[in-house]
């Protein structure tokens, strides 16, 4: 089958560049790839994966809040005056 219809698209480059480090790693190209998406999608009648939320257990459902609290600067981040007390600490746990 020819090969002439286009598809554009925008993707921030970080992603390009590690989307195309990691499918030449198989011997591919984007493009290849992205065939293979869109027949795998054909052949399942949808996408060929399970859309879901990521769902994280309480401790780091909690982390992970109190991280984006402390980059909002609505709490501030502990400090430790050098390693050896934040190691000390941590051992204690």
């Amino acid at each position: 089958m020819a090969k002439n219809a286009n598809i554009n698209i925008r993707i921030d480059p970080d992603t390009k560049t590690s989307a195309e480090e990691l499918f030449s790693s198989f011997g591919i190209t984007i493009t290849d790839a992205i065939n293979i998406f869109l027949r795998k999608s054909i052949m399942e009648g949808g996408l060929p994966f399970d859309m879901k939320q990521p769902r994280y257990n309480v401790e780091t459902e909690a982390a992970m809040s109190e991280a984006r609290a402390i980059m909002k600067g609505t709490i501030k981040a502990k400090r430790y005056p050098d390693a050896h007390t934040l190691f000390e600490e941590l051992d204690a746990i």
